[in-house]
This record gives C-alpha cells, structure tokens and sequence, in this order.
C-alpha cells in the first residue's frame, strides 16, 4: 500500500484534531489525566523539535547562501526582496481594508459583542497589561534589534532579525575572504545545511502527532459558544486572507513568476498545514526552506537568503489582518473613518507588521498601535480574543506561503527555471 504523501497525513491529523477537540473539551479526562495536558504536551514536543532546528538551520542557510551570491549581487538581490515584501503586504493590507469596508461586521447589533468588553473580564485585563504603553515607538526598536550586542544571547532569546544580521555579514565577508581557510569555512557551513535539512526531514515524520496535539488543544481550549457574536468579523477577515492567498499570490506567481500555481500549492502544502498548526512562521522555516527548494525547485541559494528574512519581517496575514481588525474596532464603537484616517490605517499596520514582528503578543501591539493612532480605546481588543487564535493559525499559514512566494518569484528573476515554472513555447527555446 503506498504510503500517503505528508500534506495528507497533516490534514487527516487535522482533522481528527478538530474532531476530538470538539467531543472531548477541555475538561475531558481518561483514567485521572485531562485530554488537553496530553494535546499540549504532543503539541510542545513537535514544536520544541522544530525551533530547536532554526537557529543552525538559518546561520546556515544564509552564510552558505550569501557565499554563494556573492557580495556583488547581494544589493540586488536584497532590492528584489524588500521591494517584493513591501509590494505583497501593500496589496495584502489593501484587501483587507476592502473586504471589511463592504462586509462592515462591526455595523450593526453590538450589545453581544460590548458583553465581552466588560471590566471583570481576566483574559482582556491581560492582554490589556502586555500592550500598554506600545506606541508608534516601539517599531524604532526593529533597528536595534537587528544589531544585537551579544548575537548568541540574541539567538538564545529567539533575536532572529540579529541572528540574520550577523549571518548576512558573515557570509558577505566569507565571500570576499581571500584566507586559506576561507574554502574549509564554506564547506562546513554548506556541510551543515545539508545536516540541517536531514534532520528536518526526520522530524517531519512526527508531524502528524505534533499537529493533531496542536490542533486538539487549540479546539478543546477555545469552544465555539463565544462565536457566534464575532461570526461576522470571523468571516470578513478569513474571506481577505483567502483572497489573499488564493488570487493575489497566485496572480503574482503566474504573471510574475511565470510558474504554476496549482503546483506551488502542492509543493507548499506541508509547510501551510505546519504553519496553520503551529501559528508560528519562525517555527515552520525548516519546512518552507525544505519545501521551496527540493518540491518547487528555488535554488539554496535563494532560498536561503529570502526564506529567513520573509520568516522575521515579511508578515502579509498578520498586516492584512491587523487592518481588518482595527477597522472592525472602529466600527463597533460608531466612528466613521475618512479616506485619510483609513490610509494612515494602512500605512501603520504596514509599518507595524514588520517593526513589532519579534515582540510579545506582536500582532495586539499593532492593533493597540493602529488603535491609538486612530483615537480609539485599547479596550478594543478585547473583541478579537475570542477568534484571534483560530485567525492567527490562518494568518501565519498566509505569511508563509508569501514568503515561499516571494522566494519562488525572485528565483524566476535570478534566471533560475524551478521545477514548476511554466514551460517556454517552443520557438522561445
């Protein structure tokens, strides 16, 4: 019998999750032990397993990676990455302002959705501690971020846009280094890519366990009873983020790329389901590198240098999504925005998805940003804590695969044919 390729065991992982969350609760318990400590230790496991890989896995990727570009075209490919990032969480943003000023879901019956902005609620107060005090100034700190003192307390503390400074200079000097030694260091780190994604691909075997425990905990922990008043803001931001990642990139990847589509979904699909059950796009960079290069055929060198920057700064769901959410804000508490205020709205949540990326509760903060920008309450939020994790699970799965997009396009740039770019018609050959 042959053996099912691994998206599939993801989903049908995924969905006996959502099955056994929903039967099961998060008071459920066999034999004295509650299903949902046994959901969340499968689930910490898997995820420990894949962040215990990022750090070697990036220093590798991009120091070998930048090696092999060499420090003359790194200004070009560097050009090509931000003005892709920047151009993809534009439209991404501009998608969701759209859908939520034609849906309007916080237009309408509001008693439901002020119930849960109450004063005695734990979870908003919370939440309301983890982003006071965040301002406009807070996306200043990227900067220093990415200059770190001590780049080993940086990557312990999970630092990433430091690690990729440093390995990025790394290997701009490597690549110019005329030292003897200078061919030895570039084996080495060539040497442990390819470690690197070996073990990936071996713990990539326990990802059906690890996503089931994920997706259980996540179902069991929330319920659906607190939906239903958020079933409108639930639907306009999921109907954005689909827009997003099933007509904009794949327009992009057609016209841009001059590649399949169909065939970069598949390729993609396990790191999107990954993604979708982890809610962490640093967590799933293994698989996205594993995916782009040996399933869409983008070259390490590429790859390696686009895929760990779009994971730290590329944030197209987490940009759309802050835009649909502050605007909702808006329109629960009354306030009409004029075409000026909804494109400061734009401009700030472009802003805040890249300069607030590595902080706690980073897509709140934005929100609390954008909020205060636009004179709003930070009692606001409190509506989104129902389906925020549900949504954030849906967003870093559109994060990826923008970034696995972005790879792939500027691939297709760099002369690089993939394995799943458009065949040439035959007086074009």
């Amino acid at each position: 019998m042959p053996k099912l390729a691994l998206h599939w065991q993801i989903a049908i992982a995924i969905s006996l999750a959502v099955i056994a969350g929903m039967l099961g609760g998060a008071d459920a318990e066999i034999a004295g032990i509650k299903l949902l400590a046994v959901y969340a230790f499968l689930g910490t496991l898997f995820l420990n397993a894949l962040k215990m890989l990022i750090v070697p896995l990036v220093s590798a990727s991009i120091i070998s990676g930048m090696a092999g570009i060499g420090g003359d075209n790194l200004e070009r490919l560097g050009g090509k990455t931000l003005l892709f990032y920047a151009t993809s969480s534009l439209i991404a943003i501009l998608i969701g302002l759209t859908v939520v000023n034609i849906i309007q879901p916080g237009v309408g019956d509001t008693e439901a959705l002020a119930a849960s902005l109450s004063s005695d609620n734990a979870e908003l107060n919370a939440t309301l501690a983890k982003v006071e005090g965040r301002s406009a100034a807070d996306i200043v700190q990227v900067f220093e971020r990415m200059i770190p003192p001590n780049v080993i307390a940086a990557a312990a503390n999970g630092q990433m846009l430091g690690l990729i400074f440093f390995s990025l200079l790394y290997g701009f000097f490597l690549a110019r280094s005329d030292s003897e030694h200078a061919e030895v260091q570039l084996n080495f780190w060539q040497g442990l890519m390819d470690i690197m994604t070996s073990m990936t691909m071996w713990v990539m075997k326990f990802a059906p366990i690890g996503v089931f425990g994920l997706v259980a905990k996540t179902v069991a922990g929330t319920g659906f009873d607190a939906f239903a008043p958020m079933l409108k803001f639930f639907f306009a931001a999921a109907l954005a983020l689909a827009l997003h990642a099933f007509v904009a990139m794949p327009l992009v990847l057609r016209y841009l790329g001059k590649v399949r589509p169909v065939k970069h979904y598949q390729a993609m699909a396990p790191a999107m389901l990954t993604a979708f059950s982890t809610a962490s796009s640093s967590a799933t960079l293994p698989l996205t590198m594993e995916c782009v290069q040996d399933k869409s055929g983008a070259s390490k060198r590429t790859s390696g240098f686009v895929l760990p920057l779009g994971a730290t700064v590329n944030m197209d769901g987490t940009a759309l999504y802050e835009c649909v959410a502050a605007m909702f804000i808006a329109q629960v508490y009354g306030l009409d925005l004029s075409f000026a205020q909804q494109f400061t709205v734009v401009m700030v949540a472009l802003l805040t998805s890249i300069g607030v990326a590595g902080i706690p509760a980073a897509s709140l903060v934005a929100i609390s940003v954008i909020l205060g920008t636009i004179g709003l309450p930070l009692e606001g939020i409190g509506l989104l804590l129902v389906t925020d994790r549900i949504l954030d699970m849906m967003r870093t799965a559109v994060n990826v695969f923008s970034d696995s997009c972005a790879a792939v396009v500027i691939a297709r740039s760099e002369g690089e044919q993939t394995a799943i770019a458009i065949p040439s018609p035959p007086h074009q050959r």
